[in-house]
């Protein structure tokens, strides 16, 4: 198993997070996108040549356990993703990956979406 699954094994949903953490300034982060609702940085652990994170403020653990007032939230997580790969110039294309719990090797119980690029994704993933 790669370490990102046994690490989604053994994570736990509820409590504080790094990204809570990260949101409130007690660790340091570089965001390369902000606003009222959501963030960007590129992720520590890159697993393509480009790989960035887009968070939103309010911490929703899991996709799974958004709420329908949510909806709007979501999907401007898409549209900055979308925005921050064209400012990248990721023309070519790009991988949108949203993990959620232990199977789907969640590792980090704040919803967040991973932008991955830079080289051929394969198909399929997992």
């Amino acid at each position: 198993m790669s370490d990102e699954v046994i690490r989604a094994q053994n994570a736990q949903a509820g409590g504080d997070t790094i990204f809570g953490k990260m949101l409130r300034n007690e660790i340091s982060c570089k965001f390369i996108y902000e606003d009222n609702q959501c963030v960007a940085f590129d992720d520590i652990n890159p697993q393509a040549p480009v790989h960035f994170l887009v968070i939103p403020r309010k911490p929703i653990p899991q996709l799974s356990k958004a709420e329908d007032g949510d909806a709007s939230l979501l999907g401007h997580l898409l549209i900055v993703a979308k925005n921050i790969a064209a400012q990248r110039g990721l023309d070519d294309g790009f991988r949108i990956v949203i993990n959620d719990g232990p199977i789907g090797a969640q590792s980090v119980y704040h919803t967040h979406v991973h932008v991955l690029s830079g080289r051929q994704m394969r198909w399929p993933p997992g």
